[in-house]
Order: structure tokens, then C-alpha cells, then sequence
């Protein structure tokens, strides 16, 4: 019979994304104090490894994935298949910096409510909710600066536009617009 470790690696394998704790207890058919010793030990026998995967704990949960250092091939193969719209919604969020969602299915048209998910699921795009929680922050993630091998993108030419929001107080001004990182750190 597998242990418990081998039985959630398993899960986690065969899942391929984050399970709470919970989740897992219930795939296994043991209670959450057992899952979390066995997972313990499963995190460290694979951070002993020296090999491409690792299991990590992330805010969605735990899960089995690519080492970073191995996410170049990723690239080389696992190409990304995105249609024309979703690379020009990529494409206005990239250049906007941070723009809110209804500023970008204004820029965009409502397509972008499709893209969007495909694009936050692909991890080329973080969103955030908004202060009043009813819209979104949109942001590009490392990932797609990885990617894409983009050091530096242009200086946004949204500068003057004066009916921005601002976007929230959590959000790193390195991450934000120039113009957006100024307006953030202001009173």
C-alpha cells in the first residue's frame, strides 16, 4: 500500500492545480492533521531533489509544478496558442501598466470579458479587485516578461489621460505606469 505522501503526490500530480487542504483530505479519504504532516514531507523529500518539480504552497493552495528554473522550456515546448483578440487585450494591458477592467473593455470591447480569464489562466495577467469590489485591476505578470523576452516596455502615451482611476494602495509603484506610480505616492 502508498503512503500518504505518495498518495497526495498522486492527487497533486494528477489534479494539476492548487487543492486546499481540505480538498486534498477529502481525495485522499484521511483527515486534514494526517495531509498536513505527509505533505510536509512530500515538500521537503522534493526540496531535497534535484530534480524539475517541486510542491509548494501558494495562496490558492498546494500543488505540484515546474521548478523556475526550468520555465524556459516551457517556452521552447509548449507554445502559447492565443488568438489575434486576446494578444491585442495582452497587448493594451502590457502598454496600459494598470488599468482597470472596464477602462480596458472600453479601450477593447467585450471580448475582453472572454480574454481575460484565458489570459489570468495562461498567467500572463494578474487581477486584482478593486477598493469598491465590484471591477477588477489588470496587470502583466512576470511571466509575460519572461515570455515574451521583454525587458522594458514603452512609456505608456496614456499619461494625460485625467479620467484614470487610480489603482489600489497594494499595488508596487515599480509595478505601476510611471505616471500611476507618481499619483499612488501622493497623498
Amino acid at each position: 500500500m502508498p503512503s500518504l505522501s505518495s498518495k497526495i503526490e498522486a492527487i497533486l500530480y494528477l489534479k494539476a492545480q492548487p487543492l486546499s487542504l481540505a480538498q486534498i483530505a477529502e481525495y485522499a479519504n484521511c483527515e486534514r492533521a494526517s495531509v498536513t504532516a505527509a505533505l510536509l514531507d512530500l515538500m521537503a523529500d522534493y526540496a531535497h531533489r534535484d530534480g524539475a518539480l517541486e510542491v509548494i504552497q501558494t495562496s490558492d493552495g498546494y500543488c505540484m509544478q515546474l521548478r523556475e528554473s526550468f520555465h524556459d522550456l516551457i517556452q521552447q515546448l509548449i507554445p502559447v496558442d492565443l488568438g489575434v483578440g486576446a494578444l491585442r487585450t495582452l497587448a493594451a494591458i502590457a502598454l496600459k501598466g494598470s488599468i482597470s477592467q472596464p477602462q480596458l473593455v472600453e479601450l477593447r470591447g467585450s471580448g475582453v470579458y472572454q480574454h481575460v480569464p484565458e489570459l489570468v489562466g495562461l498567467g500572463f495577467v494578474r487581477k486584482r479587485r478593486q477598493a469598491d469590489g465590484r471591477s477588477y485591476w489588470l496587470q502583466v505578470t512576470e511571466k509575460f516578461y519572461q515570455y515574451f523576452q521583454v525587458d522594458q516596455l514603452p512609456q505608456p502615451f496614456a499619461a494625460a489621460d485625467s479620467g484614470r482611476a487610480l489603482p489600489p494602495k497594494d499595488l508596487e509603484p515599480e509595478d505601476l505606469e510611471p505616471d500611476l506610480a507618481l499619483e499612488a505616492s501622493l497623498p
